[in-house]
C-alpha cells in the first residue's frame, strides 16, 4: 500500500501500572486499532503483582525497567500481527503513570543512539543503560521523611503547594529522588539523567533522552507550576547541586514534535522515517485531553473519586491548596488542571446501599428520588476509610442544616433511614463544588460540561444529582482513555506542523463529528439554587467533622 499524506495514523501508548496499551487514530481522531500487553500475564518472568514489586523496604514499590522494554517489543509484534501498517504512522505520543522515575547511566544515551535493528530493546539497553534496574512508581510510600524535609526547606506545606501546585507527597518524584540519594548514593552518583515514565517512553523512539513534559512535570514537586520552569531551591533540596543536570532541560510543552523517529524503528518495524515524536504526558493529563477541553470537568466515580478540572487561562492564577493538586495543562498555554482525589468513593456509596437500600441500586435510586432536594436539612458524611479530603477523617457524622446559621450535630438515630442515599450523594458532590469555588480564578469563564466516568456514571439518578449540584450539563465518557489522549497529542503536533500553528480546540472543532459524547442530564436550575445555598452549611459541617476527628486522635 502506498503511503499518502491523506491517510495518516497517529499512535498513542499508555504505560500504566499493570500494562502497556496502544491505540491508533486517523486524521479525524477516529479510533481504528487497539493492542495491549498485560505485565503479569504476558511477562510473568518478572514476578510482578499488578505490574509492581513491593519491598524490600517498607512502603517501597517499584517496577522492572527491562519489563517495560520487553512490553514495547511485544506490543509492536502484536500490532504487526494485526496488520498495522507502521509506515502510515506520522506521529507518536502517549502517557505514563504519573510520578514514576527512570535512572539512566552514563552509557544510556550512547546505547540509545546506537541500537541494532536486528535485536530487541531489552537485550541492548538492560541493564547497562540504567543505574537502577527498577523504577520507583506512584504506589511507593517510603519517602515520608523526605516529604517533611522538602516542605521544611521551602517554608511549609502551603508554601510548597503555592510553588509547585501540591504539597509534598510520598509518590512525587522529588521525594523519590531524595530517598535514592540518601539510601543509595552510589547509584545516584552513577545516574547521568533522570526521566519520568512519560519521558522515558519517547526516549526509546527518539534514540536520545527526551525532556520531561510540562504537565507531567507538575507531579514532581520540582517545577514552578506558574512559570513551568524548574525551581533551583527545589532541585537543591531534593538532589543537591547535580540534580539540574540530571533532570535535563526545562519542561517541554505539548503540541510540538521533539524530533523524528530513530532509524532503529524504521529498519526493525517499518516506520515512516518522517514520523514525528511528540512529548508524552502523565495518565491524568492524557485523560483530560481525551475527554475534555478547558472549561470542562471530569468526575471519575470509581472505587475512589477523582475530579479533574480544566481551568482556562485567566488573569488571576488559580489558588493552590494542600488538599488538591494543580497541574499545567498539556495542550493549552497558561491553562491548568486542578485535581481532587477522594479515597471514599464507590466503597462508601455501596456501604450506604447495602445498609439502607437492601443492597440494590434500584432501591437506592428510589430513596434518592423520594427525598427533597437538600434532604430536608439532613447532611451525612461517610468515611469508611481514612480520607484524603478532608485529610485523616474517618467514620460517619450527621448534622441538621435546617437553620444554616445554627448547624447542629445529631446522632444517626435522628436521621430517617430513607435519607442516607441522598445524603451521601449530596455530601460527596458538595465537597467538590465547595472547592471548585475556591480553586477557580474569579475572572475565569464558567464551566461548561461535566464528563462522568467510572462505574457509577451509568446510574441515571446519580447523573441528575450531579447535574443539579454542579449546575452543568452532564456527559458520559465512552471508551476514551489515556491512550487515546496520547494519540490525540500526536495528532495535535502533526496538525500544528501542517497548519503552521493553531489550538487543540481548533483542531477538535474541525473533526466534523459533532459532540463526541451524548448529554445525559441537564441541571434543574431551581435545584441548583438550593445547592448553592448549601455550600456554606456544608463547609461548616465539614469543619466540625475535622475538629471532632482531630480531638479523637489527639
Amino acid at each position: 500500500m502506498s503511503v499518502s499524506i491523506d491517510d495518516p495514523l497517529f499512535l498513542g501508548l499508555d504505560l500504566s501500572t499493570q500494562g502497556l496499551k496502544a491505540v491508533l487514530i486517523d486524521s479525524d481522531g477516529t479510533l481504528v486499532h487497539e493492542s495491549s500487553v498485560h505485565f503479569d500475564r504476558d511477562l510473568p518472568s518478572y514476578g510482578t503483582t499488578n505490574g509492581a514489586i513491593r519491598g524490600p523496604d517498607p512502603g517501597e514499590v517499584t517496577s522492572p525497567v527491562r519489563m517495560w522494554l520487553d512490553a514495547y517489543d511485544l506490543i509492536m509484534e502484536r500490532m504487526r500481527a494485526a496488520g498495522v501498517d507502521f509506515a502510515r504512522i506520522l506521529g507518536i505520543s502517549g502517557d505514563g503513570q504519573q510520578h514514576g522515575s527512570v535512572y539512566w547511566s552514563a552509557d544510556g544515551e550512547r546505547l540509545l543512539a546506537s541500537l541494532d535493528a536486528s535485536r530487541p530493546l531489552a537485550e541492548q539497553l538492560a541493564p547497562e543503560a540504567f543505574s537502577l534496574p527498577r523504577a520507583p512508581i506512584w504506589q511507593d510510600s517510603s519517602t515520608t521523611r523526605e516529604c517533611r524535609e522538602l516542605e521544611q526547606a521551602i517554608g511549609g506545606a502551603q508554601a510548597l503547594a503555592d510553588l509547585t501546585g501540591s504539597r509534598a507527597y510520598e509518590r512525587f518524584t522529588a521525594n523519590q529522588i531524595a530517598r535514592i540519594r540518601r539510601i543509595n548514593p552510589e547509584a545516584y552518583r552513577a545516574t547521568a539523567r533522570i526521566s519520568l515514565v512519560s519521558s522515558f517512553m519517547p526516549s526509546l523512539f527518539l534514540g536520545s533522552i527526551a525532556p520531561v513534559e510540562v504537565s507531567d512535570a507538575s507531579g514532581m514537586n520540582l517545577m514552578n507550576v506558574l512559570t513551568c520552569q524548574w525551581d533551583d531551591r527545589l532541585l537543591e533540596a531534593a538532589g543537591g547541586p547535580g540534580l539540574r543536570a540530571k533532570i535535563g532541560p526545562e519542561p517541554a510543552p505539548g503540541g510540538e514534535f521533539l524530533g523524528k523517529i530513530s532509524p532503529y524503528w524504521v529498519r526493525r518495524w517499518g516506520f515512516n522515517p518522517d514520523c514525528g515524536i511528540a512529548p508524552f504526558t502523565g495518565d491524568n493529563p492524557a485523560t483530560v485531553v481525551a475527554l475534555s477541553t478547558p472549561g470542562d470537568a471530569i468526575l471519575s466515580l470509581g472505587t475512589s473519586t477523582t475530579f479533574l478540572l480544566s481551568i482556562p487561562p485567566a488573569e488571576t492564577a488559580p489558588k493552590r491548596f494542600t488538599t488538591s493538586h494543580l497541574l499545567s495543562h498539556p495542550t493549552t498555554q497558561d491553562a491548568h488542571i486542578a485535581m481532587l482525589c477522594y479515597k471514599n468513593g464507590a466503597l462508601a456509596r455501596e456501604q450506604v446501599r447495602d445498609q439502607y437500600a437492601n443492597g440494590h441500586w434500584t432501591r437506592f435510586n428510589e430513596l434518592v428520588e423520594q427525598r427533597p432536594v437538600g434532604n430536608g436539612g439532613y447532611m451525612g458524611f461517610y468515611f469508611p476509610l481514612p480520607e484524603i479530603i478532608p485529610p485523616n477523617v474517618q467514620g460517619s457524622f450527621f448534622y441538621n442544616t435546617s437553620d444554616p446559621s445554627d448547624v447542629k450535630p445529631i446522632p444517626d438515630s435522628e436521621i430517617p433511614p430513607t435519607a442516607h442515599p441522598r445524603a451521601i450523594l449530596e455530601s460527596q458532590f458538595l465537597s467538590i463544588r465547595s472547592r471548585i469555588r475556591a480553586i477557580m480564578p474569579p475572572d475565569a469563564p464558567p464551566l461548561q460540561r461535566l464528563v462522568l466516568s467510572g462505574g457509577s456514571s451509568a446510574n441515571a439518578v446519580i447523573r441528575q444529582v450531579a447535574a443539579d449540584i454542579f449546575g452543568m450539563r452532564v456527559f458520559v465518557a465512552g471508551k476514551e482513555g489515556a491512550a487515546e489522549g496520547g494519540a490525540q497529542l500526536a495528532r495535535y503536533a502533526w496538525w500544528r506542523a501542517e497548519n503552521g500553528g493553531g489550538t487543540f480546540e481548533e483542531m477538535r472543532a474541525m473533526d466534523g463529528t459533532g459532540e463526541r459524547m451524548k448529554c445525559v442530564a441537564k441541571p434543574n436550575w431551581e435545584h441548583e439554587k438550593v445547592y448553592a445555598g448549601l455550600v456554606d452549611p456544608y463547609r461548616t459541617c465539614e469543619d466540625m467533622v475535622v475538629k471532632v476527628c482531630a480531638e479523637t486522635t489527639a
